[in-house]
């Protein structure tokens, strides 16, 4: 048997007796093993591992060689386990059955490993499970390397080396320790939401996404992910040109091709304004795209040798950087130095005092003060400037699938490399601000041509020499760009592997495989960026993509904490939603203080993601938090609506759809096609809910899976007629039985279903099922009693869909008070496209004797105030009584007399029927074991009254789209049999009808 495979136990195996207990033979190291678990008989105390040891040939055995657990040994006979039956190991074996898979299956399955479950032990299989060597999943690694690490090459950047000083000289001392903490607090809030997230439990690849996905939907999830995927390939092309321009500034001569501009200078400092020229050396945009390419393939290289190489070389490129920033604040403190230029003051409160205020003013696009620049300088851009000198806490969640510990790892790390990249550049604040004046941190003479766009102070004030901060800002920014392309593909991966979206599957990796499809397409998106050279109009969409992500994280964490599930219990306790919600209004108040016209894009950017995901992803349950809102919110408003009578101006239909009451659809189909159609016609706007209920004859014990199946194809129904509903299958002996304890318990309180609709059972005479008028009078009576409206639908094989234009007339036949129902239900078929185009007619039934003006009139002034318009006409039907008194009392010629006189004589003809068994069993006429009561009186007055009706309705409405009438209830103690006659003779002939029965409570009101 191969390792971690499934076989089946042998049954023929001999079984050794063993006479004084359990007997075993010491386990050679090149023994093969298996767990074996067998069902249980009851009553039997046998145990349920039985293992044999079958000697093998010897073998050396390797450190890592697998270890398998084989069915070659059985512990003992059944009598020796009765025997030595007391152990309490034995014992839980015996009543649990599975106690030994749970450690093995159980557990692995809740981390989210897919495994193959195994069978019940009631099914009589035995189940066979080989334990061998994990997989091998490549490297792990801890916190200082695998998060801490990361996240600081990420943070320190070109920025601090090139534009912090610039920023202390223009924004002052106060004003560049507000802006650094404000931009330090968003980070932080954002760790500290992290960090409670990704304790909740285990944390597969892909960093935020993973987190913002689980909690806030697939849907939020990719179209963040993706943009924040954008976001790190693209900042790698930036720190690539970064790096090649440094160096190129540093080495001029390592320029392809050169160029040299002449810039003047009317620089403004303290009120005196000073001119000078000087000559710029600067990179060509050819050296920038051949140098830049070179190396992004370099970097490529490294990391398609893994995260192990990558953690190998990150130290290399963190070293320098972080013995450079030692190198800068060695020389603050020495400073100045002989050849210091006189700006540079070293040390001095005075100078720390004139720098304490700002001095904002218009510079060009050097960065050099000019009064007549373009450029104006406040807090809000100095915001966008510095803003991405803190982005990168990512870095280490990036690589989560890659952590020996998730959990520990990803809060230490990441909270430690922020605070740390906050205290130093809060420190530097207060070092620069009293190092040198305000002329010479923004204009730095010595290396005014190395630059364009800032001043390099922090080279001029490094000890030993300026190559040491070229070196850093070198080596930070090629450090930054091997994270960004390290965690990106990671991500796109990590977004592929979920399958949603189903034009991601390329860079689908498997575990433990490096993501080299998903790495090639970064380093295509990073070289695109280095070809075009110049990214400072889409530099601003990068930073909103950051900013982006950590408000998804923020605002997971706040709606996980706020919802507070049971679920919901993460390791790291140093957390409260309100943080997480300060935390989110930050970076949209960052993103907006940057730039609005570039917020406004980027949210479009993710808008357009998460529309496309929606309709053409996949959909996936992964509990997000957007679920359980739902569900609270909808218990709150459960409680609020309470259990008292619905006002009339808030009812809504919530119908029960009985799906197959009535003969037999094929077995695919779980429910008639147009029930959901009609389903629909019910709803204003597709607003509402129904239930499609189905009921299984049996034994729920021998049929509970069967109705799961069947629960399952009921639900593919309903969403493929796109409608609002849920589905519910109820196993009960009988339909009727099922019918009873459906109407009884479906539903919460004012969420229960208010109206039944069933199909007209057109096929019980076709058919002879003599069962189905006991059933369909049964489901009447149950309805009447609990109070719940009725719609019978006959005619629905004729029923139109959506795209089915009907024209015509929608006549009403009011006859019964029926709470307005019937009126309801005409006006919202007027609201579908099928049904637009008709006009209501209502009928109303009088006597003989009745002022039919009066009437007439009553009901238009009825209808005026309902806001329905309808034509009103009164039809007079003689009463039985007249009938009979009347001279021609022959049954009139017409279409329902044929059905009328079939209906007497198969009436009579089952009552004969009935009669002779009674006086057989010497018994009073009985009907489906209870006692009736036959007045052939009223059965001719019921008859007579349902043709004429019938008749009625074929003078008035044979060519209306749809007619609607007041179903009669059932009368007491009449046999069902007779019920279903009168039924049929009142929809004779008539294509398409809704037989209608409201209930006590109005569904329709005068006011407003």
């Amino acid at each position: 048997m191969e390792n971690g495979g499934i076989e089946e136990a042998d049954d023929s195996l001999p079984v050794p007796a063993a006479p004084n207990g359990r007997r075993y033979r010491p386990v050679g190291s090149s023994d093969r093993a298996v767990i074996q678990m067998t069902s249980m008989e009851p009553g039997s105390s046998s145990a349920a591992i039985d293992a044999v040891v079958t000697p093998q040939p010897p073998r050396n055995l390797k450190p890592d060689a697998n270890l398998t657990i084989d069915p070659s040994m059985r512990e003992g006979s059944p009598d020796d386990h009765a025997t030595s039956s007391g152990s309490q190991g034995d014992s839980k074996l015996e009543l649990f059955g599975f106690d030994s898979l749970v450690n093995i299956l159980g557990l692995k399955s809740m981390t989210g490993e897919q495994i193959q479950a195994p069978s019940s032990p009631r099914d009589g299989e035995d189940v066979a499970i080989t334990i061998g060597r994990p997989k091998d999943t490549g490297p792990k690694f801890g916190t200082l390397m695998g998060v801490f690490v990361p996240c600081l090459q990420n943070i320190l950047g070109i920025i601090y080396y090139i534009r912090f000083t610039w920023i202390v000289g223009m924004a002052g001392v106060w004003q560049s320790l507000v802006l650094v903490s404000f931009c330090g607090a968003c980070t932080f809030l954002t760790g500290i939401s992290l960090s409670a997230i990704a304790t909740n439990g285990a944390m597969k690849g892909g960093g935020p996404y993973y987190l913002i996905g689980r909690a806030l939907g697939p849907e939020v999830g990719v179209s963040i992910g993706l943009c924040f995927f954008l976001g790190n390939a693209v900042a790698g092309s930036m720190y690539v040109l970064g790096a090649v321009e440094t160096f190129l500034d540093a080495v001029p001569s390592a320029g392809l091709f050169q160029k040299s501009v002449t810039v003047v200078n009317n620089t403004l400092v303290n009120g005196t304004e000073t001119t000078g020229t000087s000559t710029i050396s600067t990179p060509s945009l050819h050296d920038l795209q051949v140098y830049g390419v070179i190396v992004t393939i370099l970097l490529c290289f490294i990391v398609f040798g893994g995260v192990k190489i990558i953690n190998k070389v990150a130290p290399a490129f963190l070293i320098p950087v972080l013995f450079s920033l030692l190198c800068i604040y060695l020389g603050v403190f020495i400073a100045p130095r002989h050849n210091a230029p006189k700006g540079i003051t070293g040390l001095s409160i005075t100078t720390f005092k004139d720098n304490w205020g700002s001095e904002y003013q218009r510079t060009n696009n050097a960065g050099v003060p000019d009064p007549s620049g373009s450029i104006y300088w406040d807090f809000n851009a100095l915001v966008g400037l510095f803003f991405p000198a803190v982005t990168g806490i990512m870095a280490g969640s990036n690589r989560s699938a890659s952590l020996k510990d998730t959990q520990r790892s990803i809060p230490i790390g990441t909270l430690s490399a922020t605070l740390t990249t906050t205290a130093m550049y809060l420190f530097s604040v207060l070092l620069f601000g009293a190092l040198a004046t305000r002329e010479e941190l923004l204009t730095d003479s010595w290396l005014i041509n190395i630059l364009k766009i800032c001043r390099l102070l922090t080279a001029t004030v490094a000890w030993p020499a300026p190559a040491v901060i070229y070196i850093g800002i070198i080596l930070s920014t090629l450090g930054a760009a091997l994270q960004s392309l390290t965690g990106a593909p990671r991500l796109l991966a990590a977004i592929a592997n979920d399958d949603i979206l189903p034009v991601l599957n390329y860079f689908k990796v498997s575990d433990g495989s490096e993501p080299h499809a998903a790495t090639l397409f970064t380093a295509f998106i990073c070289i695109c960026c280095v070809v075009i050279g110049n990214l400072d109009l889409i530099t601003p969409t990068i930073t909103m993509f950051f900013l982006l992500c950590y408000a998804g994280v923020n605002l997971s964490c706040f709606l996980l904490d706020l919802l507070d599930a049971p679920s919901w219990r993460p390791r790291w306790k140093f957390h409260h939603w309100s943080l997480s919600l300060v935390g989110a209004l930050l970076c949209v108040v960052i993103m907006f203080l940057i730039s609005w016209s570039f917020t406004v894009v980027s949210l479009a950017l993710a808008s357009l993601i998460y529309y496309y995901v929606s309709i053409k992803g996949k959909a996936g349950d992964w509990g997000d938090g957007f679920k359980s809102a739902y569900f609270q919110l909808a218990l709150r408003s459960l409680r609020s609506l309470g259990a008292n009578q619905v006002h009339p101006k808030n009812w809504y239909p919530i119908p029960l759809i009985f799906c197959r009451p009535w003969g037999k659809l094929p077995e695919n189909v779980p429910c008639h096609p147009k029930l959901a159609d009609f389903a629909n016609c019910m709803k204003k706007k597709g607003r509402g809910m129904s239930i499609f209920v189905s009921i299984i004859d049996g034994d729920y014990h021998e049929l509970a899976e069967d109705a799961k199946t069947a629960c399952r194809q009921l639900d593919a129904y309903i969403d493929y007629k796109r409608c609002e509903g849920v589905a519910e299958i109820i196993v009960a002996p009988t339909m009727s039985d099922g019918f009873r304890s459906i109407v009884q318990t479906m539903g919460l309180g004012n969420l229960k279903p208010n109206i039944v609709v069933m199909r007209y059972p057109e096929i019980w005479r076709r058919e002879n099922l003599t069962q189905i008028p006991s059933t369909f009078v049964s489901i009447i009576n149950d309805c009447i009693i609990a109070n719940k409206a009725v719609v019978i639908v006959k005619g629905l094989d004729e029923w139109p869909n959506e795209y089915q234009r009907q024209y015509g007339t929608i006549d009403l036949y009011w006859i019964v008070r029926d709470g307005g129902l019937m009126l309801l239900l005409s006006q919202l078929l007027l609201t579908k496209e099928s049904f637009e185009s008709c006009k209501i007619q209502v009928f109303c039934i009088s006597e003989e004797d009745t002022d039919a003006e009066e009437l007439k009139a009553d009901v238009k002034k009825f209808l005026y105030d309902l806001r329905m318009q309808a034509e009103v006409i009164v039809v007079t039907m003689r009463s039985w009584e007249s009938h009979m008194d009347s001279s021609s009392s022959r049954a009139q010629q017409d279409d329902s007399h044929e059905a009328y006189t079939s209906a007497q004589q198969r009436i009579r003809t089952y009552l004969d029927d009935m009669k002779e068994t009674a006086q057989r069993e010497r018994q009073p006429l009985m009907e489906n074991g209870k006692q009736v009561v036959v007045n052939e009186q009223k059965v001719d007055k019921f008859l007579y009254t349902m043709l004429k009706l019938n008749s009625t309705i074929l003078r008035y409405s044979r060519m209306a789209a749809v007619v609607l009438v007041s179903l009669p209830p059932p009368p007491l103690n009449h046999p069902s049999y007779f019920y279903m006659e009168y039924m049929d003779l009142l929809v004779e002939n008539v294509p398409r009808m809704l037989i209608v029965r409201g209930y006590t409570r109005d569904v329709v009101t005068f006011f407003t």
